[in-house]
């Protein structure tokens, strides 16, 4: 089996003239035995003549240029259909006369220019052989020769059909591909929103706190230290990003998994609390063993729930509550309303609704609006041991 898959692996390396040689060579020898010497195509009802050194001409010029019948295929049906017409006008009548549908089959399917004119040239040939033959022959009616075209027209349109299907099937595949990058460009963008509008929100808000805390330098150490954490983690997150773009990337900076689980949004309430905002958080039930990519899901819910709290509704008192089932992770994160934007960078919107595709795509459930008392609420029910 292992023998065989390389042989074919080595086969389909070769240049593709080798390997539409052997066809052409194998019509030649055919060709060549006498028992099968009369038997080819016959068009016009010359009699059958006894093979000379024209003959070997004709079969040369229409088995070896099958060889480039998928190279160069408007040369490859030039010649054959001279070494045709020769073989046909001198009667030999060679089993070689097979190798003129394939060339057409050929030509139709693989021509990428000229084909009209191939078309009409091929046509304007053939007219003038056939009344080259009826004279030369026996006078056999139009019909033998009106059918024999049609025949070479039919097989023509199949490699037309042949050439379609390739080329809609390339294009399909164009699509696939696209539609892929596109995938992945939406969801790198996304990963880029989660990481860089949470960490960035945090240090502007803890920034702009610093300026009014000169007077009290051990507040102003902390909350410079804060900025300085808040934007440690932002280039552990975006490193960790740049590593599922490119893998080497990341040698050299630790082989620790820096996937954000559930447990790290402890984190983010601690981070959000050195900003100025007041959280609440609670954690309820055991996480499962397995969650797939429930989790980061979970965390990236939390993480953008909080970012909004920083910017809307900064200073108001804001809880997290995640709830761990069998088969579920729910995550609700609210505000009260009673903080301020002032300072606060404003928003373009593309997170809720990136959460909201992301908890989709698991078959959750996610909603964000207005709660009671002029807050905000975002819930998310997450299906926990899907994909990663």
């Amino acid at each position: 089996m292992i023998v065989r898959r390389r042989v074919l692996e080595s086969w389909h390396r070769l240049d593709v003239t080798v390997r539409d040689l052997p066809l052409g060579i194998l019509l030649l020898v055919a060709s060549a035995v006498p028992a099968l010497h009369g038997n080819g195509t016959e068009v016009g009802g010359l009699p059958t003549r006894p093979v000379d050194a024209l003959a070997g001409v004709a079969g040369v010029l229409q088995c070896l240029p099958l060889a480039l019948r998928r190279r160069w295929p408007l040369v490859c049906l030039a010649l054959v259909s001279c070494g045709f017409a020769l073989d046909q006008l001198r009667g030999y009548h060679l089993f070689a006369g097979t190798a003129l549908p394939i060339a057409l089959l050929s030509a139709g399917s693989y021509l990428e220019r000229y084909r009209r004119a191939t078309l009409v040239a091929g046509s304007v040939a053939f007219a003038v052989l056939s009344v080259a033959l009826h004279r030369r022959g026996p006078g056999d009616p139009a019909v033998e020769f009106v059918t024999f075209y049609l025949v070479l027209g039919l097989t023509w349109g199949v490699g037309a059909w042949m050439r379609s299907a390739r080329v809609a099937e390339a294009e399909r595949r164009g699509r696939v591909a696209e539609d892929a990058r596109t995938a992945e460009r939406t969801r790198i963008a996304r990963e880029l929103h989660d990481v860089v509008t949470h960490h960035v929100t945090a240090m502007v808000v803890q920034s702009e706190a610093a300026r009014y805390l000169t007077a009290a330098p051990d507040r102003l150490d902390q909350a410079l230290t804060a900025v300085s954490d808040t934007g440690r983690r932002a280039i552990t997150d975006l490193r960790h990003l740049l590593d599922l773009l490119n893998p080497d990337y990341g040698t050299g900076h630790g082989g620790e998994d820096r996937t954000p689980p559930v447990g790290r949004v402890l984190t983010l309430v601690e981070q959000t609390r050195l900003a100025g905002q007041p959280v609440e958080f609670t954690e309820e039930g055991t996480p499962p063993a397995s969650t797939g990519s429930a989790d980061l899901v979970a965390y990236r819910v939390v993480q953008e729930a909080l970012t909004n709290a920083l910017k809307y509704d900064h200073g108001g008192r804001t809880s997290v509550l995640v709830r761990h089932g069998e088969r579920e992770i729910t995550v609700e994160v609210g505000t009260d309303g009673s903080g301020s934007r002032a300072g606060s960078p404003g928003g373009s919107g593309r997170g809720l609704e990136g959460l909201r595709e992301r908890v989709g795509v698991l078959g959750g459930d996610f909603s964000a609006g207005r709660g009671t008392g002029g807050g905000f609420l975002v819930r998310a029910r997450i299906p926990a041991g899907g994909p990663v």
